[in-house]
């Protein structure tokens, strides 16, 4: 399908977040974009649709989601050139973060229509800033990978960064995910936070050894942020870390020319540095 670039008669297209637990964490701007646009656009029209009910909000929704948002952006993006105004919405939080959104978005902006955020809830920016660990540089993951060795290898690549990571995880799977990233970072602080915003809002903190113990002892339940502390500046890799690290990628089956990529990114060190130390090991 064509489209039109850079019209100056398109709609706008409003990211909207909404409630990650508490309906009274809204914004009066998001409730007054809700009911002035032409077309809602939601992952779950049902879920979507009790906030609508619970504000008073009738409007025509559409959906959007992991599974059709490739699909839909066409017409979504048909809709806007069209003079249609959309709000873009997620289940829980700000759509785009670990959420459907990118896909839209992206399209938007090719075709020259305009896009807006309002700010809202997050539920990654709501427990960093209560989880007492640094805030000035962090960085948010999302959820690590559901198979363990892929995990695994996700966090090495991750142990070098001097930010406070941000993970979002299910709760059948938080036990195995402390116990790889305590098993690769050592006992960094960390916090656990789950059912952020709900009636039964909790925070952990500690180790994540400590953690791990009182997961194994009471598995946590509900929707669940996890932060450990990033690299301090003294976490430096000697000579038989990059080794051991590049073992170990390549055990996990990445080619030694990945493993010694992936390895000096992650410790900082030029690719030529960690080549040297390894040059003995094999191919593969």
């Amino acid at each position: 399908m064509e489209h039109k670039n850079n019209s100056e008669d398109t709609g706008v297209l409003y990211i909207c977040p909404t409630p990650i637990g508490n309906l009274e964490d809204i914004t009066l701007r998001v409730l007054r974009v809700l009911k002035k646009v032409d077309l809602v656009a939601c992952e779950d029209t049902r879920r979507t649709g009790q906030l609508l009910n619970y504000y008073q909000i009738q409007k025509r929704m559409i959906s959007y989601h992991e599974h059709n948002e490739v699909t839909r952006t066409d017409e979504l993006i048909s809709f806007l050139e069209s003079g249609l105004d959309i709000a873009l919405v997620s289940d829980a939080g700000t759509p785009g973060i670990a959420d459907p959104g990118f896909v839209v978005v992206r399209a938007a902006l090719k075709y020259g229509i305009r896009v807006t955020a309002l700010p809202g809830p997050c539920a990654a920016i709501s427990a960093l800033v209560m989880s007492g660990l640094p805030t000035d540089r962090f960085l948010f993951y999302g959820f690590l990978p559901r198979k363990a060795t892929k995990r695994v290898a996700e966090i090495e690549r991750l142990r070098g960064n001097d930010g406070t990571l941000v993970f979002y995880e299910a709760p059948h799977r938080i036990i195995p995910c402390l116990a790889d990233l305590l098993r690769v970072l050592g006992p960094r602080p960390a916090a656990l936070i789950r059912e952020l915003t709900k009636m039964h809002e909790q925070m952990w903190t500690g180790t994540l050894e400590e953690l791990l113990d009182r997961a194994t002892d009471c598995p946590p339940k509900g929707e669940i942020v996890l932060l450990v502390q990033g690299a301090k500046e003294e976490e430096t890799m000697s000579n038989h870390d990059v080794v051991k690290l590049v073992r170990e990628l390549m055990e996990l089956g990445l080619d030694k020319k990945t493993a010694i990529t992936v390895t000096a990114k992650q410790t900082n060190l030029p690719k030529k540095d960690v080549y040297d130390q390894v040059v003995e090991l094999p191919p593969y």
